[in-house]
């Protein structure tokens, strides 16, 4: 969805230089900024970061895994 605000000239100037400063832009900052005062963010917002995360970072699994170790360390636990 677009959103259309209205602010002063110079406070966007200012703020797109904040934002820059930080590596980002400004539409950045707004969404992130409108997504915190809504509060949790929807499940698809999580399911789309998470797989662009695992899009992205590659790694690898070292080490083995045995069922019954879990299992074992859940009953010990």
């Amino acid at each position: 969805m677009n959103l259309t605000i209205s602010a002063d000239e110079d406070v966007i100037r200012r703020a797109r230089a904040a934002a820059r400063r930080q590596g980002r832009s400004l539409n950045d900052v707004l969404r992130e900024t409108l997504e915190r005062l809504a509060g949790a963010r929807s499940r698809e917002a999580v399911a789309d970061e998470f797989l662009a995360l695992t899009e992205t970072k590659r790694g690898t699994l070292e080490g083995s895994f045995r069922r019954e170790d879990a299992y074992d360390a859940r009953r010990n636990g």
